[in-house]
């Protein structure tokens, strides 16, 4: 039983760390945009 923890606990890291890579990489592409014109310099993502 303690393997389903071990294994729930690593996927949740994965997890995680892939959801902050995501947004680092939502906010590159915003400013990219804002800077291209495309986007309004007032856009703010929720």
């Amino acid at each position: 039983m303690e393997a389903f923890g071990i294994i729930g606990m690593s996927l949740g890291t994965m997890g995680f760390i892939f959801a902050l890579s995501a947004q680092a990489k939502i906010a590159k592409l915003e400013k990219q945009l804002k800077k291209a014109g495309i986007l309004d310099k007032e856009y703010k993502s929720d």
